[in-house]
């Protein structure tokens, strides 16, 4: 029998009450089609019902539609297991969330992943120190996004005198996943996409649970005519095809509108990096710049969401771009993150790798990284951080809990406040025009998505690195070690940090050559590292 199908059809493959897996995140590998075909069936229907939806990534891109929000309907869900959530692309799904009335539950991207490549191998669960001391450990809340989220998905337990958390294996009855071509014996390539993002360990979990795997492509090709080298999903997961001709690889700004795809991003062709302009000098560039001097030739580096993704671009300015290994938790090894041309980080021009997810994790968890660049939320008098809650959003951690954990140097990158914040850089100087409004040096983090006690444990070196100063993580928390030079230490730095400051006896001044026009000269002063 024929697996091709059209997506309405598909869709009534989906009952009520069953555990539905996606895959996808931001603008890649969305199973847009599925999505919305889904949803129309529930307005019309009022069915599939009350779904357990598991989420190891974010899909959608599309501010207000699309993605989660298909399923931001009353009676459409009854529990959420995901990684990452973010407001300004799913507000309705959020507001659900917030009522209270669906369990919701987060836990690292790389602890989700793992979870299907236990479910699909027949394994228990998994075991994993990965988030001990950090709001996903059942004693600080086991990720729960609401007062309704009673009963967490993971259990505090101990092996040979050493805590542990443990997740069970979580059976998937429908997985929605997709691809770029399936012959019509259900083989999957993906030539024209950007990453693979777990879709193959989502197939594995599910045809191990006996579920149902509904793939969406761009179109079908006879059977057995696919290069079997571009093959990532075999037939016999997949279960249903659906069509999608109009189907593109990233959002239109990043896709070739000829032809719905971008062969850069693909890693089909190698882009000229000649054009890419270096970024104009600004407080953000000299926080990258100085962000920079922690690199060490042949550095295998992870780059977090926020400020950090623009890293490469200097590195590229400064021509050490091939002398560094750029990675995301996406599976991305070496190249240039699309954000050096305002799109998302997900993908990157001419990666030397893309790998599959459980890979790219099972690689984090091993302590295969370096050094990692992330973003700043919230910092504590502790070292603690923040990115995974703010009041009554709630973000999740996305990859950041297994980044963190095993990674041996640390660089957190932020300014020292947002909100309106201004400031301009005046002859190797930085001043600061308007104070932003909120402070990110607070008395005490909202949620704990990194926990200092834990990393000083581990022996890891961390450093936050910030528009006006440098702080070093300490024996009881973060130390001013540099200020910008126009910058003074009350008015600029202890006022604005909400817990007495640590100030070293060595403090200096950033070096301001980052506050000026000409490059640092990194092409002929950077350090060996450990794999140089």
């Amino acid at each position: 029998m024929s697996k091709i199908m059209s997506a309405t059809d598909a869709i009534a493959l989906i009952p009520d009450g069953c555990t539905l897996g996606v895959t996808g995140t931001g603008p890649a590998l969305e199973p847009d089609l599925l999505l919305a075909t889904l949803e129309q069936r529930f307005l019309t229907e009022g069915r599939p019902g009350a779904l357990s939806l598991f989420l190891p990534m974010l899909p959608g891109d599309r501010k207000g539609e699309g993605g989660l929000n298909s399923f931001a309907h009353n009676g459409m869900m009854r529990q959420v297991m995901g990684a990452s959530f973010s407001r300004a692309r799913h507000p309705a799904f959020l507001d659900i969330m917030a009522t209270g009335e669906v369990e919701g539950y987060i836990t690292g991207m790389g602890t989700m992943i793992q979870i299907l490549t236990a479910t699909g191998s027949g394994k228990p669960g998994v075991v994993t120190k990965v988030g001990l001391g950090t709001f996903i450990d059942p004693r600080h809340g086991g990720g729960a996004m609401n007062a309704a989220s009673v009963s967490p998905p993971v259990r505090l337990i101990e092996i040979e005198g050493e805590e542990m958390l443990f997740y069970p294996a979580q059976k998937i009855d429908v997985a929605l996943i997709r691809g770029t071509t399936a012959d019509e014996n259900g083989y999957v390539s993906f030539e024209e996409e950007t990453n693979t993002l777990g879709a193959v360990e989502m197939a594995l979990a599910c045809k191990a649970s006996g579920g149902t795997v509904i793939v969406q492509v761009k179109r079908v090709a006879r059977a057995g005519s696919l290069d079997p080298r571009t093959v990532r999903i075999p037939g016999p997961l997949i279960d249903a095809i659906v069509v999608h001709p109009a189907q593109t690889q990233l959002s239109p700004m990043m896709a070739d509108p000829a032809h719905g795809w971008n062969p850069f991003l693909a890693g089909a062709l190698k882009r000229p990096l000649d054009d890419i302009r270096p970024l104009p000098l600004s407080a953000e560039k000299a926080l990258l710049r100085r962000a920079a001097l922690e690199l060490r030739e042949g550095d295998v580096i992870n780059l977090g969401a926020g400020v950090a993704t623009r890293l490469p671009i200097v590195a590229l300015e400064e021509g050490i771009l091939d002398r560094v290994t750029f990675t995301n938790e996406h599976g991305i090894f070496g190249g240039l993150m699309a954000t050096a041309v305002g799109g998302s980080f997900v993908p990157a021009f001419n990666a030397d790798a893309i790998m599959d997810s459980v890979f790219q994790f099972n690689f984090y968890d091993g302590g295969g990284l370096d050094v990692t660049f992330l973003g700043i939320g919230q910092v504590d008098g502790s070292g603690n951080l923040n990115v995974s809650r703010f009041g009554a959003e709630v973000n999740g951690p996305g990859g950041f809990i297994n980044i963190t954990s095993k990674t041996r140097r640390i660089v957190f990158c932020g300014t020292l406040t947002s909100g309106g914040l201004r400031s301009r850089i005046d002859e190797g100087r930085l001043r600061i025009e308007q104070e932003g409004r909120f402070g990110k040096f607070v008395p005490r983090v909202e949620e704990v998505t990194f926990n200092a006690a834990e990393a000083r444990a581990r022996g890891q070196e961390v450093l936050y690195v910030t528009d006006r100063a440098v702080f070093r993580l300490g024996e009881t928390g973060p130390e001013l070690i540099e200020i910008a030079p126009g910058i003074d230490l009350d008015r600029d730095i202890r006022s604005r940090v909400g817990f007495e400051l640590a100030v070293s006896p060595r403090l200096s001044v950033m070096a301001e050559a980052l506050f000026r026009e000409p490059l640092l000269g990194l092409a002929s002063s950077l350090p060996k590292g450990d794999r140089a």
